[in-house]
């Protein structure tokens, strides 16, 4: 039998989405071990004052096994 536990983290990234995914999950992997998934829960981008994309941003539930 495992047991799972889900936490919730925000990641940004200037670049992309996708690149936000990756940081926060890279440096989640620092601390965590185990992570076995992730559910991106909001899409959330900040408008710099010119009006362009300044950072995209994720909230993610992580899922990992406890040991």
């Amino acid at each position: 039998m495992s047991v799972a536990k889900v936490i919730e983290i925000t990641s940004t990234s200037p670049g992309s989405f996708e690149d936000a995914i990756r940081k926060g999950i890279a440096k989640a992997n620092q601390s965590i071990t185990g992570i076995r998934g992730a559910w991106i829960s909001e899409h959330k981008v900040e408008i710099a004052e010119d009006g362009t994309i300044d950072h995209f941003r994720v909230d993610m539930k992580l899922t990992f096994v406890l040991e």
